[in-house]
């Protein structure tokens, strides 16, 4: 018997395939801190309540639809120039990627609080976790947790994967909607704005506890409406809302006015089932003068509803202009600085410490609108998801986002922020000053163009 045909001798398992980390995941994988977990919460309510064990079954399978999803960051010597993902058939050994906890009072709040406080580890695939965990304020209803490490996915990547889950699970088809069709007006081109290199204001400190990591708070409202053939979006009105949400709350405790920008991711990704995993998204900077934020409440209904609707034709013509313009998804200063010449440990050094150097620059905040759920995310016996939240990571020194995304003619927003810089009354004061400045949004609309109504996401 030959050495070959011996039945006893070792066969080397076959090495996973290693893809490369793009820039989006090196960068994130350079700036990881413990105290702020970079971690993606998705929560997707159902009137039903769908068997774990079917679930289970339906989300492994998904992952291995999308193999992108099910990754782990391969091991290498310190002198690497790349970090790589290892793509894997199975989940690894122990790693249990959907859980149940007990039904007990309060199991809705720790889900949430799980999401933001512990990102899955880089070193065991998949980088995703999924809870089944009932909905205390609908009886036989269920809340749906996914928690995501954002070095690997995003949050319409791991929507994508959690359609596919939906459609195995019902065996229905969850076919993305087509996205609606927007034409710029001709002959406009980006409204002036305030000098790039100004230091944006920061949002100020409110009462923060001092402890690690993030708070969320959710809400439900209605979509904003505006008026038909508007120049501006739903987008643009939640832009518009937000800068003036913290021009208000900085006034309120006595910060200076200055510039603000803010970060707004932008996918051109398609939506169906072949559609790209991972960080697909670019990040654009979209400014507002202080100037231009100075007004509420101060020079009468009238000339704050003309104010408003001039607010919204500038921030239309801005975020049309940064989404047209070809860009790296973080810019040029991350494109150089993640470029594979210097072994990836002495550039993850440079790039934490220019970082913290960039602090005073970073953004004011972040607004990530998903907009319309293209997926019906149908999951058969347990019925169609009527809510979908998504929160992303809140680092310092930028300190809050707010995301959105809209179900049903409805608008579910979620406001996260860093525990460093504010608490959770913080919070609620910024929802509410953000709930009456996008209703602001619609009296503008009824002002300037006859009567609103309800438009996309």
């Amino acid at each position: 018997m030959t050495a070959v045909d011996d039945p006893t001798r070792s066969v080397p398992a076959e090495r996973p395939a290693l893809v490369p980390f793009p820039v989006v995941d090196e960068f994130t994988r350079h700036c990881l801190r413990e105290e702020e977990p970079e971690t993606i919460h998705i929560e997707i309510r159902l009137p039903g309540r769908p068997d774990p064990a079917r679930l289970r079954r339906a989300f492994t399978d998904a992952l291995r639809h999308h193999p992108r999803a099910q990754v782990r960051q391969a091991p290498g010597p310190w002198h690497r120039r790349r970090y790589f993902w290892e793509l894997t058939d199975e989940p690894d050994p122990g790693v249990d990627v959907v859980t149940v906890p007990a039904a007990e009072p309060g199991a809705l709040e720790r889900a949430r609080e799980r999401c933001l406080a512990s990102a899955p580890p880089l070193s065991a695939s998949p980088p995703v976790r999924l809870e089944i965990v009932g909905d205390p304020a609908r009886p036989g209803g269920t809340a749906l947790f996914l928690t995501v490490n954002h070095t690997a996915l995003d949050g319409p990547a791991s929507l994508r994967v959690l359609a596919t889950a939906a459609e195995l699970y019902g065996g229905r088809g969850d076919a993305a909607a087509a996205p609606p069709v927007r034409t710029a007006p001709e002959g406009r081109g980006a409204a002036a704005g305030p000098p790039p290199w100004a230091r944006p204001a920061r949002v100020a400190r409110g009462r923060p506890s001092g402890g690690p990591g993030n708070g969320v708070l959710v809400a439900d409202l209605a979509v904003p409406r505006r008026p038909p053939g508007a120049a501006y979006t739903v987008n643009d009105q939640l832009l518009a809302a937000t800068a003036l949400t913290i021009a208000h709350w900085n006034r309120e405790r006595g910060a200076p006015p200055r510039p603000m920008r803010i970060t707004m991711p932008v996918d051109d990704r398609p939506r169906a089932a072949d559609m790209p995993i991972g960080n697909g998204t670019r990040l654009v900077e979209v400014p507002f003068a202080a100037a231009e934020l100075a007004f509420g409440g101060r020079g009468g209904a009238a000339r704050d509803r003309d104010a408003m609707g001039e607010l919204l034709r500038r921030t239309a013509r801005r975020t049309r202009a940064l989404k047209a313009a070809p860009r790296p998804q973080l810019g040029y200063g991350a494109a150089l600085l993640t470029a594979p010449v210097l072994p990836v440990a002495w550039r993850a050094a440079v790039t934490r410490g220019l970082r913290r150097a960039a602090g005073p620059w970073t953004s004011t905040a972040l607004l990530s609108n998903i907009g319309r759920v293209p997926y019906a995310l149908d999951f058969g016996d347990a019925g169609r998801s009527d809510a979908v939240w998504f929160s992303a990571p809140a680092r310092m020194p930028r300190g809050l986002n707010v995301t959105t995304a809209s179900t049903g003619g409805r608008l579910h927003l979620a406001l996260r922020w860093s525990r460093a810089l504010l608490a959770q009354r913080d919070g609620a004061r910024l929802l509410e000053l953000f709930g009456g400045y996008l209703d602001a949004t619609e009296t503008a609309a009824a002002g300037n163009g006859g009567a609103a109504e309800r438009g996309p996401a």
